[in-house]
């Protein structure tokens, strides 16, 4: 979706949803932590003379950060692993504070994972599947009762034991640990999340107008054509035709033969 940066510097969908994305991953752990929900029956975060909770991100991207700065703002303990040193210094950068960054080096992320409370898968893939760090093994080995929220599930997952869940059962457990994995997280917070899509569409939609139509805001706008997949009924989008086997073409081409 970064196809909605444009060069007058719009919010993007992406960076939209992943904000929400982030704040929504650390409220949920919170929950599932809790004993209503069947949880070790821990706050998340801390309270004087009790040792924070432990947070492992995986991912610095924007759903990372704000994770982040949510478990941070609870007063938990929080870790970060990326294989991307920029995305790692962007985000002390962007918290100001330094915290506990690694590239994804297996046995520094399994020390991490024992110790976890909460883990948040949250790595994004460019095209494709998002990529599997966590092993089951290293799963087996987290603590009882402590939750994963893997954000990435649309893209497949960050974690093995991950499977794709929904609201109205979202969770399960596999070696008593509990993961929340539905796709498109922000839809729990759906009036928010509303908002936030009216707030880019609506001047979208409007430029759209100005433009003639679609199909010449597509040819004025080349980076909006990273976000379509379909083109007048025409698959365009290469990763998800490879993985459905569908034919695709190329979409400069299709749009460069009507002008």
């Amino acid at each position: 979706y970064e196809f909605l940066k444009d060069s007058s510097g719009a919010f993007s969908v992406i960076r939209s949803m992943s904000e929400i994305a982030g704040n929504t991953a650390i409220l949920i752990g919170a929950e599932y932590l809790s004993s209503v929900n069947g949880g070790k029956g821990e706050m998340l975060g801390g309270v004087s003379g009790i040792p924070p909770t432990e947070v492992v991100i995986i991912g610095a991207g924007t759903v990372g950060e704000y994770a982040c700065k949510t478990a941070l703002g609870l007063g938990a303990t929080v870790k970060v692993f990326d294989n991307s040193i920029a995305h790692l210094r962007r985000l002390q950068n962007n918290l100001g504070r330094q915290i506990f960054t690694s590239v994804i080096q297996p046995n520094i992320l399994e020390k991490a994972l024992v110790q976890a409370d909460l883990a948040i898968g949250a790595l994004r893939a460019e095209d494709g599947r998002s990529p599997t760090v966590v092993s089951e093994e290293m799963v087996s080995k987290m603590k009882g009762n402590s939750v994963i929220v893997d954000v990435s599930i649309d893209q497949g997952g960050v974690f093995e034991t991950s499977e794709v869940t929904n609201h109205t059962k979202p969770i399960f457990r596999k070696h008593d640990v509990i993961h929340y994995c539905v796709p498109n997280i922000t839809s729990r917070v759906s009036r928010t999340a509303s908002y936030a899509l009216s707030n880019i569409f609506t001047p979208m939609l409007l430029n759209i107008s100005k433009s003639g139509g679609v199909q010449n805001y597509i040819w004025e706008r080349n980076p909006i054509r990273h976000g379509i997949y379909i083109y007048k009924g025409i698959m365009v989008n290469k990763a998800i035709s490879n993985r459905f086997s569908l034919p695709h073409k190329d979409l400069d081409l299709l749009i460069g033969a009507h002008f």
